[in-house]
């Protein structure tokens, strides 16, 4: 008896630990998604552009830096799409903003295969130090309505530089 209640208490720690493991692997998907936003966005802010399209000889312009604009809708466009089960994205859904060269497509940013979460990207200003760009990703990995949301910031410095936050916000990462 003693050998059959040890059993059952070790196959119920091992289920737990594995039920952990695999909603601790599926939110690796918002981080990593997440930081390739940022890098994207860091990388949008650091392009070259030019103040006028066209630039006479012997003339100079300065450069013109901004933050690409907010999506205008999340990806997918409703929680319910992501409870409890992966979406899969087409290229329309990140290129909602394509006419405006805002949101994802400025960030030429994508994800192709299924997911587990649902992604936005909003701006506060545009290119003066102190305007910050938050990249969401919100995860309803067991489908109880109870959202995991992970946020990733970077805002520019006094020095005209994009500043990651050094930690990505967690609220309740396995939910």
């Amino acid at each position: 008896m003693i050998v059959v209640v040890i059993i059952g208490i070790l196959s119920t720690l091992a289920a737990y630990g594995v039920r952990k493991y695999i909603a601790s692997a599926k939110t690796v998907e918002a981080r990593n998604a997440l930081g390739r936003m940022a890098n994207a966005a860091v990388i949008a802010y650091e392009n070259e552009k030019m103040a006028s399209p066209v630039l006479g000889q012997g003339a100079s312009t300065g450069l013109a830096r901004a933050l690409c604009g907010s999506a205008t809708q999340t990806v997918p466009s409703a929680a319910s799409a992501i409870a409890g089960h992966k979406y899969q994205s087409s290229l329309a859904d990140w290129n909602a903003d394509s006419a405006t060269n805002s949101g994802f497509a400025c960030l030429h940013f994508t994800i192709d295969e299924p997911q587990y979460f649902m992604y936005g990207y909003a701006v506060s200003g545009s290119s003066q130090p102190g305007d910050s760009f938050t990249a969401t990703a919100n995860g309803d990995l067991n489908g109880d309505q109870i959202l995991s949301t992970f946020q990733l910031t970077g805002a520019i410095s006094t020095s005209y530089v994009i500043n990651l936050a050094p930690n990505m916000l967690e609220v309740s990462p396995e939910e």
